[in-house]
């Protein structure tokens, strides 16, 4: 058993077994405590601890969601700006380069969107 990958071979076993491990133990548990026909409490919907009514009061648009990614993603992208603002003077011509093409992804991202209409407020 002294061989070079004997190390290596315990250690994978170890990383499959790692996350297997907790997975067979959850369906385990799942399998022997959970009841074999869910009951109508059990199907019902719980928020909050109040009791669900027939219907959702409001039916919320989905571009909200689209105005939220958007946002998030040209946020994030900002924040990619800041050490490259705070370090403009000591950086080199490739990093300014490199720097010059994500703005330039950036701004066609933008106008990708403004073409789709995904920026217009419904």
């Amino acid at each position: 058993m002294n061989t070079d990958y004997f190390f290596l071979a315990v250690f994978l076993a170890i990383a499959v077994a790692f996350p297997l491990l907790p997975l067979a133990i959850a369906w385990a548990w799942g399998f022997l405590f959970s009841p074999a026909k869910p009951g109508a409490d059990k199907k019902s919907t719980y928020e909050c601890g109040i009791a669900s009514s027939d219907s959702a009061p409001i039916r919320f648009q989905s571009h909200y969601y689209l105005y939220a990614i958007i946002f998030l993603i040209f946020d994030v992208e900002a924040v990619f700006l800041v050490p490259f603002a705070t370090a403009y003077l000591g950086l080199s011509t490739a990093a300014i380069v490199t720097m010059l093409v994500f703005l330039l992804l950036l701004v066609e991202g933008l106008a990708w969107a403004w073409a789709k209409g995904a920026l217009a407020w419904k």
